[in-house]
């Protein structure tokens, strides 16, 4: 089950086109597309959470209510 011959992505082609059709796939591909960015972006804005010290509010919720 090595790699996949030219013949084999040609097929998984017409077999993802038959599915999705012509019309759709640019349509599912940009949503793919959307979903990476949104992948990337939580991805560098958790990286930024992790690299600062939380901070704490003046009414912390550990703090009983005034």
């Amino acid at each position: 089950m090595g790699s996949f011959s030219l013949t084999h992505w040609v097929v998984v082609l017409l077999v993802v086109l038959l599915l999705f059709g012509a019309g759709k796939l640019p349509r599912v591909m940009g949503d793919v597309a959307k979903g990476v960015k949104a992948f990337k972006a939580g991805m560098k804005a958790d990286d930024d959470e992790v690299g600062r010290p939380a901070a704490r509010n003046a009414a912390s919720a550990d703090d009983p209510p005034r």
